[in-house]
């Protein structure tokens, strides 16, 4: 059994006992053994709730877990130049080879856990350092670009900082991890300020690589607005023209250097080459459990369980002012 918290479980216990205490002192003073029923129920609720929120789930396959004692952090540019039309010939969005390469990254060392940073005009921890990688697909899944209008000027290395932070907190842990770092991006810089440098972090990473995105012919880019209106967006102009985004190897071999890491230019077709996971943090070992961080979830169970229970409890509300209102209604009979 795998347990993966929304809350702590100090938190849960807060929540759950004085619901639960409740519950058992109405139990106790009912008589009819239908209101009896009716508090066994509520109780039952109250342990439902705290189940889903305890995340319950199943192993859902074999894997070995080579990477269990590593740490691997995403940093994802995220700004307009992410969405630029001129990956491969048929002129896909670069943000599409990006998750794809994540997806590439989570597949190569299965049992790691994974923290994702994405950046525009601010850097952000859009998934904090967790072995579920559920929360991080899901996360990727609407990984998108900054607001048109929102858009002030990026700098690729506005993200240093945070990284920095996140990368600290893994090594004050009590536990000896490994730790990963892959950037994503173009090395396009729209601010007019130096870019922040990464180089803070190269004393606490392992290892990792920078990957660049997009040609030197430039890409177009489609207007975002932060909503579904149905229809293909409008691309940003420059007087009067498409804008394009081209990609800045320049930019992006310096973030490698101050990483401490290789710069790789990713083009279609070609596989990409990832590091094994630091040598100090592999076990070597095989897992029966399967992949960690993911699972077959069990809490959807509880939730439907919980529904039903919530529509008994709705449909006795419900009799109960009806029996209310019929009564009300003889009363004013009688007078």
């Amino acid at each position: 059994m795998i347990f993966q918290p929304v809350l702590h479980p100090a938190l849960l216990l807060v929540f759950l006992i004085p619901l639960v205490v409740l519950a058992a002192i109405g139990l106790g003073r009912s008589n009819a053994p239908s209101e009896r029923w009716r508090w066994v129920g509520r109780i039952g609720m109250a342990v439902l709730l705290a189940t889903i929120l305890l995340r319950p789930g199943l192993p859902g396959g074999s894997a070995e877990t080579l990477s269990a004692n590593t740490d691997v952090l995403l940093v994802v540019d995220t700004t307009a130049s992410s969405i630029a039309e001129d990956w491969g010939s048929d002129h896909q969005p670069r943000m599409d080879a990006i998750k794809k390469d994540i997806q590439a990254v989570m597949e190569r060392y299965p049992g790691a856990r994974f923290g994702l940073i994405s950046f525009d005009r601010e850097a952000e921890m859009r998934v904090p350092i967790t072995a579920d990688t559920t929360a991080l697909r899901s996360a990727l899944d609407g990984l998108t670009p900054e607001v048109t209008q929102n858009s002030r000027g990026t700098s690729i290395g506005v993200a240093a900082p945070l990284l920095k932070d996140a990368l600290g907190l893994i090594q004050n842990s009590t536990e000896a991890r490994g730790r990963l770092v892959f950037y994503f991006g173009d090395g396009e810089q729209t601010s007019d300020s130096t870019p922040e440098s990464f180089a803070d972090s190269a004393p606490l990473t392992d290892g990792g690589l920078v990957l660049g995105y997009g040609t030197e012919q430039g890409g177009k880019m489609r207007q975002t607005t932060g909503t579904v209106d149905g229809g293909e967006a409008p691309y940003i102009e420059y007087q009067g023209q498409p804008a394009l985004s081209v990609i800045d190897q320049d930019n992006l071999r310096t973030i490698a250097t101050q990483l401490g890491v290789k710069y790789e230019l990713r083009e279609p077709g070609k596989k990409l080459a990832l590091p094994d996971p630091p040598a100090t943090t592999t076990s070597g070992t095989a897992s029966t459990g399967g992949h960690v961080g993911t699972a077959i979830e069990l809490y959807p169970y509880a939730a439907g369980l919980l529904a039903a229970l919530l529509g008994v409890e709705m449909a006795n509300a419900l009799a109960q002012l009806i029996r209310l209102r019929r009564g009300v209604l003889a009363a004013g009979k009688e007078r």
